[in-house]
Formats: C-alpha cells, structure tokens, sequence
C-alpha cells in the first residue's frame, strides 16, 4: 500500500511540475521579420535541393562511411550544417537530413506507400494520431496531420501540407511538402479543446517543409528527407524546460519517420524480394 501511495504522489507530481512548466511557458507571436528570415533560408535551400532531386545526387553518397552504415541498416540523422540551427531574429530554424536504405523495395511501391496519407496515423503514430488526405490531383497532394510531439510537456498540433511529387526517371523521384497551416491545440481530447491562432502559440512549431528523395538501386529502394522547421528561440532561464522539445524533436522525429517508412515496406515486401 506504501509503495502504491508513493507511486501515485510521484505520478501527481510529475502532472503538477508539468501543468506548471507549460503555464511557465507563454505564448509568443510569430514575428514578420521571424518570418521573413525563415523565407530567405527556404529561398538558398530550395535552390540546392531542386538541383539534387533533379539529378539524383543523393546525401549518403557524399561519405562512404555514412552510405555503408545506411547500406548495412542503420537510419541516419544528422544537422545539415553546424548543430542543426541557424538562429534568426526571434526564431530558430532547424535543417536536419537522413536517410534509410529498403531492400526488395521498389520506387512504385515506395511511393505509393508515402501518398497513402489516410493511413499515415497507423504507420506513424504516436507522433501521428490523425491524418486525412483532404484533395488530390495528379501528384499533387493537400492533406492533415494532427502532431502530437512529447518531451517534458506534451504539444499537440494541427497541421496542413502541400505536397508535390516530381519523377523524373523510371528510377528516380522526389517531392517537396510545405506546411500552409499550423495551429496549436489547447487541452487537447477534451470536451473544450481549442486551437489556439496560428503564429500566436507557445511557438514549438512554425513551419515545417520537408524534401524526399527516392531512388531504387542496389537491389532496393534509397529514401532520403531533409526536414526544414522553424521554432521560437530558447528564452533566457528555461532552456531545461523547452530544450527537449525545440532542439531535441527535429532529429527524433526524423529519425522516427524514416525508420517506421523503413519498417513497414520490409514487412511489406515480397518474400522473394527480401
């Protein structure tokens, strides 16, 4: 009975430190010049990540150590450039790239995996808990995702992405997602859950683009992302409280999505193909 009470109290003092951490928090606004800065990075990214979607230049062959580690399993995560963020007045944008190697997988399966979104929340949860394909046409895709992310304090998000795919060769293709919406959710799975107006929330996410690579070869199918986000800076006094969730997320998160692509087109493989 001791040994129950205390680990209740323990449970009750975990909820109270973080109903207290999140109310510590509070909420900031996107700035225009937050904003503007983010754009002007997307402007130089975009130009390069085109250029490599295009040609099929591929991250892991820049390093034979890092393509045999991917060849051999692992799934890499790794910042684009310093530690991952570059800070912008206000803000913080985060540019992580990875990769996962899928034997006996093909482009055509691999893609039509990735565009089946009304399934995204059986693949990826927990962090995807809803996800809903709203319009489609040609390789255009809108769709919704609800986010939920998790460290010392729980974050839930709304969210809309525009997504295009490009194949340009029978074993080559690549696709750019930009997020067009993200709203906060207040006391999330209750009866009064709210969103909160986007770009004025406690600022974990305010952008979120991503860019995939596809390239059958080797026997199986090479999937690249580069994920591009931009957040609030870390106020003075309570980086132990948003450090997890704003500099910590971005590499899990990719880390996470390639890794469960990776596992559901191995189970879905041919036995044959294996």
């Amino acid at each position: 009975m001791a040994r129950h009470v205390g680990q209740l109290s323990i449970a009750a003092a975990v909820l109270a430190l973080a109903s207290l951490a999140h109310g510590a928090v509070g909420t900031v606004v996107l700035k225009p010049q937050t904003a503007q800065a983010f754009d002007a990075y997307m402007r130089s990214a975009e130009a390069r990540l085109e250029s490599q979607g295009a040609q099929g230049l591929l991250w892991v062959d820049g390093s034979a150590e890092r393509k045999r580690a991917v060849r051999e399993g692992k799934v890499l995560a790794e910042p684009w450039s310093a530690k991952g963020e570059i800070g912008v007045p206000d803000g913080l944008v985060h540019d992580w790239v990875g990769a996962c190697f899928i034997p006996g997988a093909t482009l055509d399966r691999a893609l039509a995996f990735v565009q089946d979104y009304d399934n995204h929340k059986l693949v990826y949860k927990p962090e995807v808990v809803d996800s809903k394909l709203l319009e489609r046409r040609g390789d255009e895709f809108a769709i919704y995702l609800r986010l939920v992310k998790k460290k010392v304090l729980t974050v839930t998000l709304n969210t809309r992405h525009d997504v295009r795919y490009f194949r340009v060769a029978p074993d080559r293709a690549y696709s750019r997602s930009y997020t067009s919406r993200i709203a906060e959710v207040a006391d999330a799975g209750e009866p009064g859950e709210r969103e909160l107006p986007p770009g004025s929330d406690h600022g974990f996410l305010w952008r979120l683009n991503s860019f995939w690579r596809f390239q059958e070869r080797d026997g199986g199918v090479w999937l690249e992302c580069e994920a591009i986000s931009l957040t609030r800076d870390v106020p003075s006094g309570l980086g132990w409280l948003i450090n997890p969730i704003i500099r910590g997320l971005p590499r899990e998160s990719l880390e996470n999505t390639l890794r469960a692509t990776r596992d559901a087109l191995l189970r879905t493989s041919p036995p044959a193909a294996r």
